[in-house]
């Protein structure tokens, strides 16, 4: 598949068919996470790939909203950060979580971030050491995301150039007006 098809194709999957994901395809993944680029090359991320049930199950519920099918995915990836060791740490990762996500939808797999980083539950929890807790991450780490990963149970179109919002993108200087 091009790139540029590739692009328009990927699509947030919130709604996972049954399945094991093939160990290969996981690795696959994984290595897309591990070439992408990095300040400094310092690689400051690290992968926790879950496919247990249980946790599963209780990383949907570490936020209140926009989580809850992590517990339907084969697998998940929670992308981790040393943040003392870089202060890009976020790019870092938020970059690897997108190479994880083109090369599921390559692979023919759903995807979609879960915002980790940030969030809190009703009575002020962050949903950061939520997840700490049930993964045992040192407190030092910080969390960025989830990315579930899965079968797809239905594929939406692609996106279209009539879907592209040009009036964001701004040429020399930052105007008000369209291009």
């Amino acid at each position: 598949m091009k790139f540029s098809q590739l692009i328009s194709s990927r699509r947030s999957c919130r709604t996972f068919g049954s399945g094991e994901i093939p160990a290969e395809q996981v690795q696959a993944i994984l290595r897309a996470a591990l070439l992408a680029p990095s300040s400094m090359n310092r690689q400051s991320w690290h992968f926790v790939v879950v496919d247990d049930k249980t946790d599963l199950a209780k990383l949907a519920d570490s936020k209140e909203r926009g989580a809850y099918f992590v517990k339907d995915a084969a697998f998940a990836v929670v992308v981790v950060g040393q943040q003392k060791e870089s202060d890009c740490w976020v790019e870092d990762g938020s970059i690897a979580a997108a190479y994880m996500q083109l090369q599921a939808e390559d692979l023919g797999l759903g995807s979609c971030w879960v915002q980790i980083r940030n969030r809190r539950i009703s009575d002020g929890t962050r949903s950061e050491d939520i997840v700490k807790g049930i993964l045992d991450i040192p407190e030092e780490m910080g969390v960025l995301c989830i990315i579930a990963f899965g079968n797809k149970q239905q594929t939406l179109p692609p996106h279209s150039d009539d879907d592209l919002a040009w009036e964001k993108v701004h040429v020399d200087q930052f105007t008000q007006g369209e291009l």
